[in-house]
């Protein structure tokens, strides 16, 4: 009796727990499914008709526009230095003086030369005007007024050489200022006073940088595509984050056999002094292969299959629901940004760009925002 009262209480412990965990999986089961008809939130965005483009990053070396190894045009000891390394300088400011004394000296004696001269020209002037009325009056004879007319001509000679030796040593004088040919920064200083220079014998280094040039090297593949309006932006090392834009100024069509490209100078306005010469810098060229539109979406809306394809998910409307519908897509040009669409959407699609991880097909969804589309921007 003992027995059979256990096997009794044994079984009726089994028996409720078999109904216990029939009540929890039914419930789970519930929740399950309540949970599944949930709607997903996600976020989406609209295809975006625009001309792709591509980009082509080249990095090369900026360099001024104007460099210049200043050197004064005569020799002479240094004087005084005006400027020195670093200091901005516009055109025509002086840079150094040599001694002048010695020149000025010399210019006074031309001076005086001149002068010399001037006074013998003007009493030839009056001799040949007195000649002139003696001899109508025929009281001198024609001869003498031919000669007084040589002697005019000589002393005018005279004259007009002293002046030309009086205007050579000023501008000699003048050389004892070595001025800035053009605006810039003074980037070397190799005298100071007291110094004996010589002409070639550079003085100053002057870099303009209100202009700078970009040379880089273009694959010959895209030679065809280069024009002188194509658009370009240049990226200094020296200022992570920034850009300006820059302008084809030559197209050198000769090809480099050893590396197979072409040398293109980029030109750029340099106002606020944020490209340096002598540093790198990465020249951004824009392309676009066709002048026709495509449709362009995130590639944060692409899921790819184990196929190799791609697809995206398209919030469509069934009745009062938003369902996730799975499209496979043909893609064009792609990038780390955006994706060109050559087949399996229209303009009007909304596609899921966040969110699209855990969708399934048919899946009922909830929009919860939507984001701009970015144009295509890719690497060759």
């Amino acid at each position: 009796m003992e027995w059979c009262r256990t096997s009794s209480q044994r079984f009726l412990q089994l028996h409720i727990k078999d109904c216990l965990f029939g009540v929890l999986s039914t419930a789970l089961l519930l929740t399950q499914n309540a949970l599944a008809q949930q709607p997903t939130p996600v976020t989406i965005t609209l295809p975006k008709a625009a001309i792709p483009t591509y980009q082509l990053s080249l990095a090369g070396d900026l360099v001024s526009a104007q460099h210049a190894n200043l050197s004064p045009r005569i020799e002479g000891l240094v004087s005084q230095v005006n400027v020195d390394v670093g200091d901005r300088v516009t055109a025509g400011d002086v840079l150094l003086t040599l001694d002048p004394t010695l020149a000025e000296h010399v210019l006074q004696q031309y001076a005086a030369a001149t002068a010399a001269a001037r006074a013998t020209y003007q009493e030839d002037i009056r001799l040949v005007e007195e000649a002139e009325r003696l001899t109508k009056q025929n009281h001198l004879p024609q001869n003498e007024l031919t000669l007084r007319r040589a002697a005019l001509a000589i002393s005018r000679a005279h004259l007009d050489a002293a002046k030309a030796e009086q205007q050579a040593q000023a501008a000699r004088l003048a050389w004892h200022q070595l001025k800035a040919p053009f605006d810039g920064v003074i980037s070397r200083k190799l005298t100071e006073s007291g110094e004996w220079i010589t002409p070639g014998t550079s003085a100053f280094e002057l870099v303009s940088t209100d202009k700078v040039y970009l040379d880089v090297q273009v694959p010959q593949e895209r030679f065809a595509q280069l024009k002188p309006n194509t658009p370009v932006n240049v990226r200094p090392d020296t200022q992570t984050g920034t850009q300006t834009e820059g302008r084809i100024a030559a197209i050198v069509p000769v090809s480099n056999s050893g590396s197979r490209t072409i040398q293109v100078r980029l030109v750029m306005e340099n106002p606020q002094q944020k490209l340096l010469p002598g540093t790198s810098a990465t020249a951004i060229f824009e392309f676009s292969p066709s002048d026709k539109k495509s449709l362009l979406i995130p590639r944060d809306a692409l899921l790819r299959s184990p196929d190799g394809s791609f697809s995206a998910f398209v919030v469509s409307e069934q009745g009062d629901q938003l369902l996730a519908e799975r499209r496979k897509l043909q893609l064009g040009l792609q990038s780390n940004g955006s994706v060109e669409i050559l087949d399996g959407l229209k303009a009007n699609d909304k596609v899921v760009v966040r969110g699209n991880e855990i969708l399934r097909h048919n899946q009922p969804v909830s929009i919860q925002s939507t984001t701009e589309s970015v144009q295509l921007h890719t690497a060759p």
